[in-house]
């Protein structure tokens, strides 16, 4: 989502999902985004293709830019298997979600 005049000149970010490298996932991914400068605390949660909830990553910093690594693990620190997962950043009002394919 971003926010400005009508033809986008001086437009201001204030929240942003980037698609998460690499992609097809081997190992372990990086999910960055950004939030506006007085966000509220920020999570990702990752699902599995059934809607399952896999792992759940918050973040409490000062920060707008984040940049999570995330090892294709669960919430047990187990693997999860290969397939589609979704991610899904949450701060406040704003919330995106994104497709991500793991392949081992």
């Amino acid at each position: 989502m971003r926010l400005g005049s009508a033809d986008n000149t001086n437009s201001v970010v204030v929240f942003e999902l980037y698609q998460n490298y690499p992609n097809p996932v081997i190992g372990k991914t990086t999910i960055s985004f950004i939030l506006p400068k007085d966000h509220e605390d920020a999570e990702i949660k990752i699902y599995n293709i059934k809607g399952q909830l896999v792992k759940e990553l918050g973040f409490n910093e000062a920060d707008v830019e984040f940049n999570a690594v995330w090892d294709c693990t669960n919430n047990h620190n187990k693997p999860v298997s290969n397939g589609i997962y979704f991610y899904k950043v949450i701060s406040g009002e704003y919330s995106a979600l994104k497709k991500m394919i793991i392949m081992k």
